[in-house]
């Protein structure tokens, strides 16, 4: 079966995470992803380790866990930009793709003749995805952006964590993640639009933006309610009871969705009178009334021990779950069932498990067509292709040019 973008070519510009996982996405989909990086390292991720990859003999390798986090799938090549010869290259290079994706500061590109307006000129067609802390625009748009600030900024740590621990950030880089996946969206969306007009267009990524937007519900909650929400831990703030309890050895997810689920959850715990009771029985009141319920639910549940509670709250159709390490969870059922982690063939280490892509389609599905790359590998064969000789790269490569 063919990919959905099979036929379409991307020039990877961007580093750290936000852009290259959208690479990594667009590459999963079937494009080829050629990823443009400095002679001298490369991403700067290769290096943000340990842990790093073993090689065949059970040694440290150069290559970082985050690096191979987001470029699978991607073809290496280094240039270095800042010379007249690598800007040309890469000009060249985009001219021959669909797709351009860069997460340098706003305006950085325009000295190299690489930003949004000087290469649609000759390719209009070309789809060119921006992503940056702030955006192109606005009082912040020269600053640089990074994920755990723009968790700040954006508001998210306000409502992460606990009175106990204070404002606390997502454990991954979720600005980050997020703005890529956004940007996918939108390229998505623009090569739609080129297909039915032959336009390219501009695509204006900012974590700040994506985080805000991505607070959903706890936005509208202030929007509409007024009140600013604060640290709820890990109680839901429209939902009651949907937290975490601790048991009698250790911690279990409780999410009752409904008052059903609620009444059956009541009667197993013994107080069959709290679906009759005004303050108890519909979500508002419970919601309301959390302190006065909350405490009572704290004390039973640390009565049975996890596996009990899973079983007897499985039993009445009331959805709960374990607060697994990842260990536990790569080790789940469903994870297996459903191939959430890949093998890989590696040249450094033999073999290298990946995280699966979550999209299941069909018709295209999902190729994973090569490990994250090694540094500037396949420098040759893509410079072939743009009708370069062996002797011209190698010119290149004594000038530095290419790494």
């Amino acid at each position: 079966m063919r990919a959905a973008l099979d036929h379409i070519r991307v020039l990877d510009l961007s580093r750290v995470l936000a852009g290259p996982w959208a690479g990594q996405i667009l590459a999963d989909l079937g494009a080829e992803v050629i990823k443009v990086e400095r002679p001298d390292g490369g991403d700067d991720t290769r290096g943000w380790g340990p842990p790093y990859l073993k090689d065949k003999n059970g040694k440290d390798s150069d290559t970082a866990a985050y690096y191979l986090a987001a470029n699978r799938g991607k073809k290496s090549i280094a240039i270095d930009m800042a010379t007249a010869e690598g800007a040309a290259l890469i000009k060249k290079l985009a001219q021959n793709c669909d797709i351009l994706i860069e997460n340098f500061k706003t305006g950085g590109l325009a000295k190299y003749g690489l930003d949004y307006d000087s290469l649609s000129k000759d390719h209009p067609g070309l789809i060119y995805c921006s992503i940056t802390g702030f955006g192109q625009t606005g009082p912040l748009a020269h600053h640089a952006g990074y994920d755990f600030i723009v968790q700040g900024m954006a508001g998210l740590m306000s409502i992460t964590g606990s009175a106990e621990s204070g404002p606390t950030k997502v454990g991954t880089a979720v600005a980050d993640l997020t703005t890529g996946m956004y940007g996918v969206i939108g390229i998505l969306a623009a090569l739609a639009h080129r297909g039915q007009t032959g336009q390219g267009q501009h695509i204006d990524m900012a974590l700040f933006d994506t985080q805000l937007s991505w607070l959903a519900n706890q936005n509208l909650n202030y929007l509409v309610g007024g009140q600013v929400p604060g640290l709820l831990g890990n109680a839901h703030p429209s939902i009651v009871p949907y937290q975490d309890f601790e048991t009698l050895d250790g911690h279990l997810i409780v999410a009752v969705g409904n008052d059903r689920q609620f009444a059956r959850f009541a009667n197993l715990l013994g107080h069959e009178e709290w679906a009759q009771d005004n303050r108890f029985s519909r979500n508002a009141g419970r919601v309301r009334h959390r302190d006065q319920l909350i405490p009572q639910i704290i004390g039973i549940m640390k009565s049975r021990t996890t596996e009990e509670w899973r079983q007897c709250l499985n039993d009445i159709r009331v959805p709960n779950g374990p607060i697994n390490t990842i260990a536990q969870a790569f080790d789940e059922e469903t994870a297996k069932a459903r191939g959430l982690k890949v093998t890989m063939d590696h040249p450094v280490s033999g073999q290298v498990d990946l995280v699966a892509n979550p999209i299941k389609m069909s018709a295209t599905p999902i190729k994973y067509k090569s490990a994250p790359p090694a540094h500037g590998a396949q420098a040759d064969d893509i410079l072939h292709d743009l009708g370069l000789s062996h002797s011209e790269i190698e010119a290149l490569r004594e000038k530095g040019v290419v790494g």
